[in-house]
């Protein structure tokens, strides 16, 4: 008798289970290395040696962080609405690791080990997870039962969705080119042409507006210090604070890599330059748009919350508008 338990119709599962664990091993070991890389980057533009007394090069400074972060004490404010107050941490967290499920790395091979899974409508599953991040910096604010966060979340709230706007418009600019919704079918719309060329000016507006949307320098006015104390995440120490700078450094490797697939060419190489493998142009160009972020923090001061407001909706907002609609004239009439 065949054993079931063997049979490729009953063991996709673990397979699925064992992709899930491996992906979530190496995103959290990425984004505390890209941390640590941030801090050396910006140690080197500023004249300063960064991290470099624990462990060799400060190679274990990450370890450290999540020790001390972890051994905190994790206080609850008496006004603070304990279920929520929990949960909105891990609201933002679960969002920003969920995205990973449909993003390919390399070329889907037979069992399409490079990702979890290949959707149809992927670009649309991610648009609709990032929107949902919005709730756990929104609940986190007002659970902690605090002013200053209400605040700090009422702002998060109002800046990530006037930037989602002239984001969500700048992808449709290559849905358009691609003619699919699917990451690996635009990817492989790129084989002679990356879309960052004719979609120049979608690029330039989803890499300002991906800034915004992962709260980083110049647009971090979640995180205001100097007007909202810290923001959102004011009454928040410990573990749980953590998951919510794990989420925004998730999110910065998530907006990364749809930059990276969509724009970039994804695992294509440049120049034809095939000897390197796929997977290895896609960690190098996702690691390029991961120092682009750490170049704008280390050069730019914060924008004024009433500037930073204008400049979506009165610029950004009209010029995505204008560049969809320039882009389906073109492919309508010479596509």
């Amino acid at each position: 008798m065949t054993n079931a338990w063997w049979t490729p119709a009953a063991n996709i599962w673990w397979v699925v289970l064992l992709k899930c664990v491996v992906l979530l091993f190496v995103v959290i070991t990425t984004f505390a290395y890209a941390m640590l890389f941030e801090r050396k980057v910006m140690g080197w533009m500023q004249l300063r040696p960064g991290p470099n007394r624990v462990g060799p090069w400060g190679l274990l400074q990450p370890a450290v962080d999540a020790v001390k972060l972890i051994l905190k004490e994790d206080l609850t404010p008496k006004t603070a609405d304990p279920l929520i107050y929990r949960l909105a941490p891990f609201i933002s967290l679960i969002t920003a690791f969920s995205v990973y499920a449909v993003i390919p790395f390399s070329q889907p091979a037979p069992g399409n080990v490079w990702a979890i899974g290949d959707v149809n409508a992927g670009i649309l599953f991610v648009l609709a997870l990032t929107s949902i991040a919005v709730y756990g910096v929104t609940l986190g604010g007002w659970a902690s039962g605090s002013k200053y966060p209400l605040l700090g979340s009422v702002r998060a709230t109002a800046q990530m969705i006037s930037y989602e706007l002239a984001m969500s418009m700048s992808l449709i600019g290559v849905l358009i080119l691609a003619g699919t919704t699917s990451l690996v079918g635009i990817v492989n719309g790129q084989g002679k042409l990356w879309y960052f060329i004719p979609q120049f000016v979608g690029f330039v507006i989803y890499a300002i507006t991906a800034v915004a949307e992962t709260n980083r320098a110049p647009f971090d006015l979640v995180e205001a210090d100097a007007e909202l104390v810290g923001g959102f995440n004011t009454e928040y120490s410990g573990l749980r604070f953590g998951l919510f700078f794990i989420a925004e450094y998730i999110n910065m490797l998530t907006v990364s890599c749809i930059a990276t697939l969509l724009f970039l060419g994804g695992w294509i190489a440049p120049f034809g330059w095939t000897f390197v493998p796929g997977i290895v142009w896609f960690l190098i160009k996702v690691g390029l748009f991961m120092f682009f972020y750490i170049w704008l923090r280390s050069t730019f001061p914060r924008l004024r919350y009433d500037r930073l407001m204008a400049f979506g909706w009165k610029f950004l907002l009209p010029v995505a508008a204008l560049n969809l609609i320039a882009t389906a004239v073109v492919v309508a009439v010479w596509g």
